[in-house]
């Protein structure tokens, strides 16, 4: 049993904490918040020791691995005071705003020997392995392109305070709190992006640009279309064409797997679709279970930090071009 503390109890931070209530491979035991008031109740109901001290969580002995659920612009001094204390990190995405914080993360990590874990909970779907495994086989052909949707509605009711509308911890406008998943699930599926053209714009939310789009070329020579939104009614697709079918995953739970193939015959013809469900899957649990695992074994987390760096230079490109307004070289 690995014993971890966190730090940061908002709403996600409080979905981490309960996605491995009664597991048998990680549990918390301490948080660390920057005031108690907000925290208080949850930790007692939780069994949580509280500290407004970082740094007094990682000197505690007996606690192994710190999850990091902070403002995205505390993660890369909060992994080197992490990795410099010899605890192993679970940070929560977006790993890094930009590349230069990425690689002094990596190589802080290296250099103690931790596990470096980060937040991608849908690699772990079974939907998502599933379309993995289709890609790379080759199941599905050449495939052409690929396109990914997620929405969501909390940009609506963001106020000037929050952390989330400020352009300094969330810039792209809704590509941290929601795009750097569906950048990471192309990455994990194409491999490398070599060229990014985007646009953000402020749709409907007050205080927060709220919608972004982004088209990406692969170095495979395929294309991809992101579109996410936190002014949009909630939705999840993430959709494969390929020379020899199609697939999409469906759903915010990604429950939904429906394929297409392309049967032989000189019109080419698509089959009737064939349509399978996995429910109730916690991808949180899988991805802190996942982690508790690799420290236990001493082996690195199944996400490999190469793609990890990558969908940082990604999202540097990505705002690079929002700015520009034209296409830009990933670096």
């Amino acid at each position: 049993m690995i014993s971890a503390g966190i730090a940061g109890l908002g709403w996600w931070g409080q979905n981490l904490v309960n996605s491995v209530a009664g597991s048998q491979t990680l549990r918390f035991t301490a948080a660390n918040t920057r005031t108690r008031q907000t925290a208080e109740a949850f930790c007692r109901e939780k069994n949580l020791r509280w500290t407004d001290d970082f740094d007094g969580l990682l000197r505690d002995p007996a606690i192994q691995a710190v999850v990091l659920a902070t403002p995205h612009s505390q993660h890369a001094d909060q992994v080197l005071r992490a990795a410099a204390a010899g605890k192993h990190v679970f940070v929560e995405k977006p790993f890094a705003l930009t590349l230069a914080e990425a690689d002094r993360m990596l190589e802080a990590a290296d250099k103690a020997g931790i596990v470096l874990a980060i937040g991608f909970n849908r690699r772990f779907h079974p939907s998502m392995q599933r379309l993995r495994n289709d890609v790379r086989s080759g199941g599905l052909g050449t495939v052409v392109t690929i396109s990914a949707e997620q929405t969501a509605l909390h940009g609506l009711d963001l106020t000037p305070e929050a952390w989330r509308a400020q352009p300094e911890e969330a810039p792209g406008g809704a590509m941290t709190a929601i795009g750097v998943h569906l950048m990471d699930g192309m990455i994990d599926l194409m491999g490398p992006v070599v060229s990014v053209f985007a646009h953000v714009t402020r749709r409907a939310a007050t205080f927060a640009d709220d919608t972004t789009d982004v088209v990406l070329t692969f170095a495979n020579g395929a294309r991809g279309h992101i579109f996410c939104s936190t002014v949009a009614t909630p939705n999840y697709r993430m959709a494969v064409y390929g020379t020899e079918g199609f697939v999409e995953i469906l759903g915010h739970p990604m429950e939904i797997y429906r394929r297409i193939s392309s049967l032989p015959g000189q019109s080419r013809t698509p089959s009737p679709p064939e349509v399978s469900e996995t429910k109730g899957f916690n991808m949180l649990t899988a991805e802190l279970e996942a982690f508790a695992n690799s420290i236990a074994t001493g082996t690195r987390f199944p996400t490999p930090l190469s793609e990890i760096r990558h969908g940082v230079a990604v999202f540097e490109a990505i705002l690079r071009s929002a700015a520009s307004g034209q296409a830009e070289k990933v670096a």
